[in-house]
């Protein structure tokens, strides 16, 4: 059985474990089906908030009154919160975040995995993808559709250190290992 580029895409590259939401009524926090249906919340959340009651729309029983499907401390896993009306992951694509070692001077990279599982980790290297392979600007694809941005840790061993030292220098030894990660949208308050 042949596997889509997508998928094994997701296999090699995917940090994330669970993608999960607070709701704006009863702040507990809901687990999230698919990486796609995060995308869609994300996507809309300072528009449209997220609240319990979506969340029927996968798991009929829930309400506010529920206990929180998840919380932070029950959990040995790096939570992170993803900036707010990032768009949808273009169809055929996939939005992969990786997580750096502790102490690094950034907490995870962004990359964008093409329907030909070709891996882009910018908006250079994307320009350069789409010039190359104009089909897709004539689909309708566009730049605003990527965000590089990466996730915010919530956790202070991600803080950013001074560029000059490596997180061998702060370690003693390189880390490789990828902690598994939650990611969290969050809204502006404003």
């Amino acid at each position: 059985m042949e596997q889509s580029p997508s998928s094994s895409a997701n296999k090699v590259w995917e940090s994330v474990r669970a993608y999960t939401v607070q709701c704006a009524s009863c702040s507990k926090w809901r687990l999230i089906p698919s990486k796609e249906k995060y995308e869609e919340i994300r996507e809309t959340i300072n528009e449209q908030p997220f609240t319990c009651d979506i969340a029927r729309q996968w798991k009929p029983d829930i309400s506010c009154e529920k206990e929180s499907d998840i919380k932070q401390e029950d959990q040995n896993w790096v939570w992170a919160m993803d900036k707010p009306n990032i768009p949808r992951t273009p169809k055929g694509w996939q939005r992969i975040i990786r997580t750096r070692a502790e102490g690094g001077a950034k907490f995870a990279d962004v990359y964008y995995v093409t329907p030909s599982n070709k891996r882009l980790r910018s908006t250079v290297e994307l320009n350069r993808y789409l010039g190359e392979h104009p089909q897709f600007v004539q689909e309708g694809l566009a730049i605003s559709q990527f965000s590089f941005q990466p996730p915010v840790s919530f956790d202070d061993n991600h803080v950013p250190r001074r560029r000059a030292r490596s997180s061998r220098a702060i370690n003693g030894s390189e880390s490789t290992a990828n902690p598994v990660l939650s990611i969290v949208p969050y809204a502006n308050k404003d």
